[in-house]
C-alpha cells in the first residue's frame, strides 16, 4: 500500500472507531426500554431530527449513484431526479410531520410506523401492522443490499481491495453499532454523517469547478456532447458491442443522437419526490422529535441540505466528465466519480476523510433500515400477535435477530458488484413509497379512511410496484414510466373506493381524528393516559 493510501486508510478507520464509540456510549441509555431503543423517547432535537433524517433517506446514492447517474448520461435524467426530490423532502415536512406526531400520541403513543397504522385505525388483530412488517422487512433488505454495493465499491475503487470481503467487513460494522446502541445511536451517527456528507460534497465539487477549468470552460465543453447539458433530452452514450463499455476513439468518449426526454419521462422522475410520504426511515424521524412545534425549525434545515447537497453531487458528475472524459465506460462505473475525484484533489488524509462520507452514508442509511426493520418485526409481530406480555427485553433481542437476518441478506444482495445503485435504490424506493405513502396522507387528512381501505391500500401499493417492474415497464412507450407514480395512483384509489364500500370508522376513531390537532391538546396527558391503559 502507498504512503498517500497509508494516510487515507488512517482516517477511514478513525471515523470507523468514532461511530462505534458513538454506538457503545449510547448503548446503557438505549437498552433500558424499548421506546428508547426504537424511538429514542421521544427527546431527539430539531438538528439531530433534520439532519439524521436526511443522511438516512439520501445514502451513498447521494455521494455515489446521483453523480454516476449525471456523468454518464448529463444533466436531465439526474437534474430532475434531484428536483422531485427536493419538492418531496419540503412537502412531507410540511404536510406530514407535525399532524404524525400529534396523531402517533393522540392514537395510543405510537413509536413505530406499523403501530401508528394499527393504532390509527383500531385494527386489534394487527393485520395493518404485520403487513406493514413484512413489506419494511422485503424492500428495506434490497436497500440495505444497494448500500453495502457502495461499501464494497467504496474501498475496491481506493485500495484495490478485494470488492466481497470489504463488503461483509463494512457491514458488521454498520450491524454492530445499530445492534449494540439502537436509534439514539443512529440518530447521533447520522446527524454527525449527515455533517461530514455535506461537507464532502462542497469540498469535491469545488475542487472540481476549480481544477477543470471554472464554469464556463466546463460548459463550453459539456455543450459539445449532444443533449448532455438539455433538460429535454439526454445523452447516448454509444456502446461498444465487444465490451459493452462507451466506446472511446482517439481518447474521446463517443456518443449518439441525444434521446428525447419527454413529459413522460419528466412526471416519472419528479414522482421520486412522492416516495417521501412513505419512507419508514424519514418518518420515525417524524415520530421522535422532541416536541412537533419544533418542526418547522427541522424542515428549514433539512430542506436547505437537500437542496445544496443535490447541487453539489449532480455538479460533481458534470464537471468530472469534463475532467476524466473517458474515465468511466458504464454507468455502475461511473458511480465511482466521487471518490476518484477526491483521490485527485484532495491530500491524503483529508482525501480519507472526505471518502468516509461514502461510507457514512451507506452507514447512516443501512443502520436505519435495519434498526426499522428489527422495531417492525419485534414491536408488530412478536410482541403484536405471538407474545403480548413480552418484556422489553425480549423485544429488544427478536430486534436484533432480526436486524442479523436483513444483513445477510442485505450481503447476498450486493454480492454481485457490478449493481448499479441508481437501480436498485429506485426499486426499493419505490415499493415503500408507494405501500405506505398513499396511506400515510390519507391517514392525516380523510376521515372516513377506514381499516380495511387501508389493507387493500398497502397491498395494492406493493403488488403493483412488483408487477408494473417485471410485466407493464418492458413494454415501453407510456408504460416505461417509472413504477412508483402508477402504484402510488392505483393504491389511493384501493384505499378510496374500498373505504367507502365498506363499514365506516368507529365512533372513537372520528373523534381521535377529529380532535388529533387541536391545539389545547397535552401532549403529556396523553401519553399518561396511555401508560395507564397499557
Amino acid at each position: 500500500m502507498r504512503t498517500s493510501d497509508i494516510w487515507v486508510f488512517l482516517a477511514m478507520v478513525l471515523y470507523f472507531v468514532a461511530m462505534l464509540s458513538v454506538g457503545f456510549f449510547y448503548s446503557k441509555r438505549s437498552n433500558s426500554s424499548a421506546s428508547q431503543y426504537f424511538a429514542g423517547g421521544r427527546g431527539v432535537g430539531p438538528w439531530l431530527t433534520a439532519l439524521s433524517a436526511e443522511a438516512s433517506d439520501m445514502s451513498g446514492w447521494l455521494l455515489m449513484g446521483l453523480p454516476g447517474l449525471a456523468y454518464f448520461t448529463g444533466i436531465a435524467d439526474a437534474g430532475w431526479t434531484a428536483l422531485g426530490l427536493a419538492i418531496g423532502t419540503y412537502l412531507n415536512w410540511r404536510i406530514v410531520a407535525k399532524r404524525l406526531r400529534r396523531y402517533s400520541v393522540a392514537a395510543g403513543n405510537a413509536i413505530t410506523l406499523p403501530d401508528f397504522f394499527s393504532k390509527r385505525f383500531g385494527d386489534t388483530r394487527n393485520i395493518l401492522s404485520t403487513l406493514s412488517a413484512l413489506i419494511i422487512i422485503v424492500f428495506f433488505a434490497v436497500y440495505v443490499g444497494s448500500c453495502f454495493v457502495t461499501v464494497g465499491k467504496l474501498f475496491d475503487t481506493l485500495f484495490g481491495f478485494d470488492y466481497h470481503l470489504m463488503m461483509v467487513l463494512g457491514a458488521i460494522v454498520v450491524f454492530l453499532y445499530t445492534v449494540i446502541g439502537g436509534y439514539l445511536s443512529v440518530v447521533v451517527t447520522d446527524f454527525i454523517q449527515g455533517m461530514l456528507m455535506f461537507f464532502a460534497l462542497a469540498v469535491v465539487c469545488g475542487g472540481t469547478v476549480i481544477n477543470a477549468g471554472g464554469i464556463d470552460h466546463v460548459a463550453a465543453f459539456l455543450a459539445d456532447i449532444p443533449g448532455y447539458l438539455s433538460a429535454n433530452h439526454t445523452a447516448s452514450p454509444t456502446i461498444d458491442p465487444a465490451t459493452g463499455m462507451q466506446a472511446i476513439q482517439h481518447g474521446a468518449p463517443l456518443f449518439g443522437s441525444p434521446a428525447d426526454f419527454d413529459i413522460i419521462t419528466i412526471v416519472s422522475l419528479l414522482a421520486w419526490g412522492l416516495g417521501y410520504f412513505g419512507m419508514p426511515q424519514v418518518l420515525v424521524r417524524f415520530l421522535s422529535i422532541r416536541d412537533a412545534e419544533e418542526i418547522r425549525q427541522s424542515r428549514i434545515i433539512a430542506t436547505v441540505w437537500v437542496v445544496i447537497s443535490l447541487g453539489c453531487a449532480i455538479a460533481i458528475g458534470l464537471f468530472g466528465r469534463a475532467m476524466l472524459p473517458a474515465q468511466f465506460g458504464t454507468q455502475a462505473a461511473a458511480e465511482s466519480v466521487f471518490i476518484v475525484l477526491s483521490q485527485m484533489l484532495l491530500p491524503s488524509f483529508v482525501c480519507g476523510v472526505v471518502v468516509s462520507g461514502i461510507f457514512a452514508a451507506s452507514m447512516s442509511s443501512s443502520s436505519s433500515y435495519m434498526i426499522i426493520a428489527g422495531s417492525a418485526v419485534a414491536e408488530n409481530i412478536y410482541r403484536g400477535i405471538f407474545r403480548r406480555n413480552a418484556t422489553d427485553r425480549q423485544v429488544m433481542w427478536v430486534a436484533r435477530a432480526t436486524i442479523l437476518v436483513v444483513f445477510v441478506f442485505g450481503c447476498l444482495v450486493a454480492a454481485d458488484q457490478n449493481s448499479s445503485i441508481f437501480q436498485v435504490v429506485s426499486y426499493a424506493w419505490a415499493g415503500l413509497g408507494a405501500s405506505f405513502g398513499p396511506l400515510m396522507l390519507f391517514s392525516l387528512y380523510w376521515r372516513r379512511t377506514n381499516r380495511q381501505g387501508a389493507v387493500a391500500g398497502m397491498v395494492v401499493g406493493a403488488l403493483t410496484v412488483f408487477a408494473w417492474n417485471l410485466f407493464v415497464k418492458p413494454l415501453g412507450g407510456i408504460f416505461g414510466i417509472y413504477e412508483l407514480l402508477p402504484a402510488f395512483i392505483v393504491s389511493s384509489l384501493a384505499i378510496v373506493v374500498v373505504s367507502l364500500l365498506t363499514e365506516a370508522p368507529a365512533r372513537e376513531i372520528t373523534d381521535t381524528f377529529d380532535h388529533y390537532m387541536d391545539e389545547d391538546t397535552n401532549v403529556g396527558e396523553l401519553l399518561e393516559e396511555h401508560a395507564i391503559r397499557a
